[in-house]
């Protein structure tokens, strides 16, 4: 499953890494909760609650529909 989901990253990861970021995937739970973590710039980034809502959680759940909710560990959800 984590393989999936780091596909499913790699369609956004182009984008996060132009601005100086990345993603990690920690784990999938049996829950199916995805569990990230922000690296680099977008650790700091005022904006990573919405890249993570509109643009990392949205591509995750896109492709694997299974998945019921992604978090980032080191992230304030909005």
């Amino acid at each position: 499953m984590i393989e999936r989901v780091n596909t499913a990253l790699d369609k956004i990861r182009p984008f996060l890494k132009a601005d100086g970021g990345d993603v990690k995937v920690l784990e999938v739970t049996p829950e199916m909760v995805v569990r990230l973590e922000l690296i680099g710039a977008c650790e700091t980034c005022p904006m990573s609650p919405m890249t993570m809502k509109a643009g990392v959680e949205e591509v995750i759940k896109r492709e694997i529909p299974e998945i019921k909710s992604v978090v980032a560990v080191n992230v304030a959800v909005v």
